[in-house]
């Protein structure tokens, strides 16, 4: 059994750690005594971790009398004929990275966090992407990622995952009623909405809602594949939807979603208004013109009772 390997202990860092220290305390050597010094350290600098070698190198820098073969050991060259104190080398400029990303304002991260959709804006870019074409939509979804307007709140965990495996069961059955039911019930849409995002033929509304639940790419490309085969067998189809969805942001999905609630509120108020608006007038009418009493109170004519005969 070796030094180093003395009861299933590595000593080697220790002991090159002792060595330096004790080469470091004389200001000179002797040939002999650095020839020893030179043949124990360069086997061990080898076989040591980097911060034992990090914490010798940083020693052995700053003193003048560094063997030349441990300096090209450790990566150290002298700066000049007449200093000869090693140095280390030069730190490399760090590369050229791209600069970060600018950090909003308080104004803006107010207005992101309160700038809530109407009713009536969610129905018109729920319609103008369901309107849109292929390309038209990839760019719609790409500038919702920078949208202020306030996206939906994540689907929690528990149920996200639950829902994965509920739709991706129904996939494999080529189900579409139980598909569509389930991601309604998850992402909270009413059933005309879950409709068309199922059975939308470009297949972007259908990726939006699986980015929403937060569905692996794997998982999504299943999708594609099994809950409508006609559809599935087309491999532009599914390379087409495929990049689409790596490139999609969780935001840009969110955000859609919150159109599509939003969306349906318009369809309620638009279906009640008029019924609404008639029934204010009803009452606007009836309050401006009250009926007139046929006697006016105090109008009465005073009856006199008159005596006989007089």
């Amino acid at each position: 059994m070796t030094l180093s390997r003395r009861e299933g202990v590595d000593i080697r860092p220790t002991l090159l750690r002792v060595l330096t220290d004790l080469y470091v305390q004389a200001s000179a050597h002797s040939a002999d005594e650095e020839r020893q010094f030179v043949e124990l350290t360069s086997r061990l600098i080898d076989e040591v971790d980097d911060a034992t070698r990090a914490a010798v190198r940083a020693r052995l820098a700053i003193y003048p009398a560094t063997p030349a073969g441990i300096m090209d050991k450790l990566g150290l060259r002298r700066t000049g004929p007449d200093q000869p104190v090693p140095a280390a080398a030069p730190i490399a400029a760090p590369a050229a990275s791209t600069p970060p990303a600018r950090i909003p304002t308080e104004a803006e991260q107010r207005m992101a966090a309160s700038l809530a959709m109407r009713p009536n804006d969610a129905a018109e870019l729920s319609d103008m992407f369901f309107a849109a074409g292929v390309r038209e939509r990839a760019q719609i979804l790409h500038n919702l990622q920078a949208t202020p307007l306030k996206a939906a709140a994540r689907i929690p965990a528990a149920r996200a995952a639950r829902a994965i495996h509920i739709l991706e069961m129904a996939a494999f059955a080529e189900d579409l009623d139980n598909f569509t039911l389930e991601l309604g019930e998850a992402l909270i849409l009413p059933s005309r909405i879950a409709a068309d995002v199922v059975n939308d033929p470009g297949g972007e509304p259908l990726a939006c809602a699986m980015r929403a639940l937060d569905v692996s790419s794997a998982a999504f490309q299943r999708i594609l594949m099994f809950l409508n085969p006609e559809a599935g067998s087309s491999v532009n189809y599914v390379y087409r939807l495929s990049r689409l969805y790596d490139r999609l942001g969780e935001r840009s999905a969110l955000v859609m979603l919150a159109a599509w609630r939003g969306s349906t509120m318009a369809v309620a108020r638009n279906k009640y208004r008029s019924a609404l608006y008639d029934d204010e007038r009803h009452r606007v009418r009836t309050a401006s013109s009250p009926t007139r009493p046929a006697v006016q109170p105090g109008s009465a004519p005073a009856i006199r009772n008159q005596k006989s005969g007089s």
